[in-house]
């Protein structure tokens, strides 16, 4: 092996040079019959109880100066591609800012690739100036294909750079995007990657003007021909621009809250769609375009019974203790919506959130019907109707009547309290146990 290395290093020049004598290339066989004898020698002192495998064809000298030469080689083809990259870069912003309509095309093809992958490089691209003429290609002028590729450019250049999002919105992209409210079939989902991506944009204060892009998102979120990730990309978009209050004023519309009760609705978008309307509804325009919508609150009890969708369940509780506070009208709809057997339900069997949030709606709604009842746990007769008295006698004889009424029902109360108490043989066999009157008027929790 050695031999071999030898050979191919250091007399290959000699050994292949036209003009050697025979000298000299006996001279090389001596060589490499010496260094022969004294691998063998040092082989076998060096390990005399070990036994040789066969020589391989190529030495272990020679696999580290090939992994060497490889590994410069690959060194050089990433420059190569590098410079390559960077050749391209340079022609697609020349292309950008001075090209027909064609050349931009292929000149925001070229930047979505370079910048999908490299951060460094999408800031430097920034810096080069490519974000104004994207912008300006996904205006009316340019063909729908035009359109798609720039908009695909910017969702790259604005993926993980707040500066650059900002960049995008100061050279006027919403305005573009509001625009294209009739967004083609094929490029809705980048059309709300991108919508997506800038209204992040309020998590860092920066301003942004929701009125401008909110007709696009409602159309694609309308639309049947969304598919479920276009849905979902807009609906994040809303979530992102309510966290704001400022933003409230112009997402509270009667349109934006029936669409997101739909949504709610369905399983797949219904934790993003509760958790919006979570934020609308602390506001009073937001609370007041809930309690007008015909969906509420039967859409909000219904989610209650999801029992694999406990995230659900705990948002629609929070929007139905928003709308149930303060609130008779809106308490008294949910009660004939039969709300209080699926509360008594989700107390048990809820998560511990949902169970928090169930026991509060249900003690409102014992003290409500506490409060009507009055001071009378009696025995009931049957309601009289009441109107205007016809004179003091008729309304005098109706207070001695339900006064008579009261102290009847106390004293036959504190005679069964009294009868229990001293165990009396006649009382029930079961004292110890719980007795529920059946005249109680309060709720069975």
């Amino acid at each position: 092996m050695y031999v071999t290395f030898f050979m191919k290093n250091n007399d290959h020049k000699n050994m292949t040079d036209s003009s050697s004598s025979p000298s000299t290339w006996y001279q090389v066989y001596l060589k490499l019959k010496f260094f022969s004898r004294m691998r063998r020698r040092f082989a076998n002192k060096t390990t005399p109880n070990v036994r040789c495998e066969p020589p391989s064809s190529q030495s272990c000298n020679e696999r580290i100066v090939d992994m060497i030469v490889d590994q410069r080689e690959k060194i050089e083809i990433i420059n190569h591609c590098d410079e390559n990259d960077d050749t391209i870069l340079q022609k697609s912003v020349k292309r950008l800012h001075f090209g027909s309509k064609e050349e931009k095309a292929v000149a925001a093809k070229e930047i979505k690739r370079l910048a999908r992958d490299d951060m460094r490089r999408r800031k430097m691209m920034a810096d080069l100036g490519v974000i104004p003429p994207l912008v300006a290609m996904v205006g009316c002028e340019y063909t729908a294909a035009h359109r798609r590729l720039a908009v695909e450019a910017l969702v790259e250049l604005a993926n993980g750079t707040i500066t650059n999002k900002a960049l995008l919105v100061e050279a006027g992209i919403l305005l573009k995007l509001s625009e294209n409210i009739r967004v083609e079939e094929l490029a809705k989902y980048e059309y709300a990657q991108l919508i997506m991506s800038l209204s992040s944009l309020v998590n860092v204060q920066f301003p942004i003007d929701s009125s401008k892009i909110l007709p696009l998102v409602l159309h694609m979120l309308t639309s049947d021909s969304s598919t479920i990730e276009t849905k979902m990309l807009c609906l994040t978009t809303i979530y992102n621009i309510s966290t704001v209050i400022g933003n409230v004023g112009s997402l509270a519309t009667d349109e934006l809250v029936n669409v997101l009760l739909k949504l709610s609705s369905m399983k797949e978008a219904s934790e993003k769609a509760l958790a919006t309307l979570g934020n609308l509804v602390v506001t009073s325009m937001g609370k007041k375009a809930l309690e007008s919508s015909p969906m509420v609150p039967e859409c909000l009890i219904e989610i209650l019974t999801w029992d694999d969708k406990s995230k659900s369940q705990e948002l629609s509780a929070y929007v139905l203790m928003i709308l149930a506070h303060q609130s008779s009208l809106q308490r008294t709809k949910m009660a004939d919506g039969g709300i209080v057997p699926i509360l008594l339900q989700l107390a048990l069997l809820g998560s511990p959130l949902a169970q928090k949030r169930a026991l509060k709606l249900l003690q409102w709604f014992k003290d409500e019907r506490q409060m009507k009842m009055g001071p009378h746990s009696g025995p009931q007769s049957r309601r009289l109707s009441c109107g205007s008295p016809l004179n003091r006698e008729d309304r005098n004889e109706g207070k001695k009547l339900m006064k008579k009424m009261v102290q009847q029902s106390l004293y036959r109360n504190m005679d069964t309290i009294t009868r229990r108490a001293n165990g009396d043989s006649n009382s029930s066999p079961n004292v110890k146990l719980l007795v529920i009157s059946s005249s109680s008027k309060s709720l069975p929790y």
